[in-house]
């Protein structure tokens, strides 16, 4: 994930990498709302956070629960271990915003209105805490 360089309250930041899938894909963009308490951040929420063992790094993940040291956080693609299954809870501080809504770029030009109705139907999806969690723990 790139870093913006401004801190607005709301930022678009690229995806990088398989670690969410399906929920995010590499090259698609986040929508984020920086925290500024941890209070604000709910299980099954996607966050961005600073990686624990390499803090210049940063990664998104679901927080998946709460526990004694900060949060648990997973990627949704149980095949990537870059994870609190590698590195433990992620302590407060490190959680710096969670994602609203993703956008999913064109694979290729549309050169038809039903091919830009079709993507421009599928593109934009609201990040809902509850609805992709539950869905991730009756996959498992």
């Amino acid at each position: 994930m790139r870093e913006g360089r401004a801190r607005q309250p709301f930022q678009l930041v690229e995806v990088t990498g398989p670690s969410m899938l399906p929920t995010l894909k590499n090259g698609d963009w986040l929508l984020i709302q920086y925290v500024k308490s941890p209070d604000v951040v709910r299980e099954g929420d996607v966050v961005v956070l600073r990686h624990p063992l390499q803090q210049d790094l940063l990664i998104v993940k679901r927080a998946v629960e709460r526990r004694d040291g900060g949060w648990w956080v997973l990627g949704d693609n149980t095949f990537a271990e870059s994870d609190s299954r590698q590195f433990g809870t992620v302590p407060d501080e490190l959680v710096l915003a969670r994602g609203l809504g993703r956008f999913r770029p064109p694979l290729e030009v549309q050169r038809s209105v039903a091919g830009v109705a079709s993507w421009a139907v599928s593109c934009v999806r609201p990040l809902r805490a509850d609805r992709s969690f539950s869905r991730r723990l009756r996959a498992r």
